[in-house]
């Protein structure tokens, strides 16, 4: 996944996350970070026109390639697919740091007024952890897996966020808890597609879902006049 960072909203990100703790990602914080960052207001607003939204959406995006980076630097071979899927959560909690940041942009993102953009992040990091892991997938199961790690990443930032226990021990016990119950349904599924009664039933539905095909990836574009909203 290949994202073309603004170093001026990058920036300003930096200078806004020690004032979300207070203000949360609001206009209050998004003028002390253009202030923090010598920046004028209008200059920020050219930079960033949706304030803390925008910056918001960076800070959810800046995880998800640092997750990236950090798992290309560890040895996964060996590693059961099921561990490595709960590594790649783990790294991604890690990367994410300050959990007052991440609480104030799930309280913004879960507004009626951006809960579509925050259902896109969600299923950014979806698709983030299964790059990094290197799906091949290239049907509906590209779909899927994404929309099914998507819903455990949901309960496990929820689950984290209010995990107090010593290095969020209890927040690694859910993980676990939650790919397991994944694993469950993979398992049903494959006992479905075995059975030879049930099977008849199953297959144009394989059918169908093969001609299904993930979206085609943008080359990365490094030409002048290109525009990108980083999405």
């Amino acid at each position: 996944m290949t994202v073309t960072t603004d170093p001026a909203r990058e920036t300003l990100l930096d200078a806004i996350l020690p004032h979300v703790a207070f203000d949360g990602w609001s206009e209050a914080a998004f003028r002390a970070a253009a202030r923090d960052a010598e920046m004028e207001l209008r200059e920020a607003r050219a930079v960033a026109p949706r304030g803390a939204v925008d910056l918001a959406s960076d800070f959810h995006r800046r995880g998800d390639r640092q997750m990236a980076e950090a798992l290309r630097a560890e040895r996964l071979d060996d590693m059961r697919f099921r561990n490595k899927v709960a590594r790649a959560l783990r790294v991604r909690l890690d990367v994410a740091g300050d959990r007052e940041a991440v609480r104030r942009a799930s309280a913004l993102f879960a507004l009626p007024v951006h809960a579509a953009e925050g259902a896109r992040l969600i299923w950014g990091t979806a698709d983030a952890v299964w790059e990094a892991l290197g799906d091949p997938s290239d049907d509906i199961n590209w779909y899927t897996k994404r929309a099914t790690l998507s819903g455990v990443w949901t309960s496990v930032v929820l689950y984290w966020m209010g995990d107090d226990s010593v290095d969020q021990q209890a927040t690694d016990a859910f993980i676990d808890r939650r790919i397991e119950d994944v694993m469950r349904i993979e398992k049903m599924k494959a006992r479905v597609n075995g059975n030879p009664i049930l099977r008849p039933f199953v297959k144009p539905f394989e059918h169908l879902g093969g001609m299904v095909r993930p979206p085609a990836r943008m080359p990365p574009v490094d030409l002048p006049g290109h525009w990108s909203t980083g999405e």
